[in-house]
């Protein structure tokens, strides 16, 4: 596995843990049958179901089908399209509202399973997986998240996250580790909290 494909591996488990954040704030569920999703996304597409079954992958006649009832119950592509696409237009300003607070005063909380090297081997400072729980400042929050909504590469988004848990958790904060490189890879797992 080439350095990108670690990387972009981390940039899936990055953004799927924005998602899982974000689902974690909806103040109501989001529609969860076929025919309620369509008709959320029709209204979304300003009532268009020739641009929604384009965005769906679909043809304009399947779209119809499940806004009139005939069909109910899709195929697990069409279901999974369903639930992402209305998850992602689902309460946008609950969304906004959190991402600016993350970004102005609360920052984030990321909890990972990774490989952080930060030392030679042999010392008690090499490199090893680790369980980090770990309370991102304000300012490394909005370049995160500035990042994100900016659709940076995988690479970008990558060192982001990593250099948002390596000052908060290996410098804190700067305080006489200023210098000291961290090395963050093989992400197992990432969950992000706002």
């Amino acid at each position: 596995m080439t350095d990108d494909d670690v990387k972009r591996a981390a940039r899936a488990k990055i953004m799927e843990g924005f998602a899982r954040a974000e689902r974690a704030l909806f103040t109501r569920p989001a529609p969860k049958s076929a025919r309620a999703q369509m008709k959320f996304l029709r209204t979304r597409e300003k009532g268009s179901t020739k641009s929604l079954a384009a965005r769906l992958g679909v043809s304009r006649k399947t779209v119809e089908r499940y806004l009139s009832g005939a069909s109910k119950r899709p195929r697990k592509r069409l279901q999974a399209v369903l639930v992402q696409e209305t998850e992602s237009e689902w309460q946008p300003q609950v969304r906004a509202q959190a991402r600016q607070r993350a970004a102005s005063s609360g920052g984030l909380v990321i909890s990972c399973r990774a490989y952080f090297g930060l030392g030679q081997e042999g010392t008690s400072d090499a490199g090893r997986v680790r369980d980090i729980s770990v309370a991102v400042s304000p300012s490394h929050a909005a370049a995160i998240l500035a990042a994100r909504e900016d659709g940076a590469t995988e690479s970008d988004l990558h060192d982001a996250v990593a250099e948002a848990i390596a000052d908060a958790y290996f410098r804190q904060g700067g305080g006489g580790h200023a210098g000291l490189e961290v090395k963050f890879a093989d992400v197992e797992w990432l969950d992000i909290r706002f």
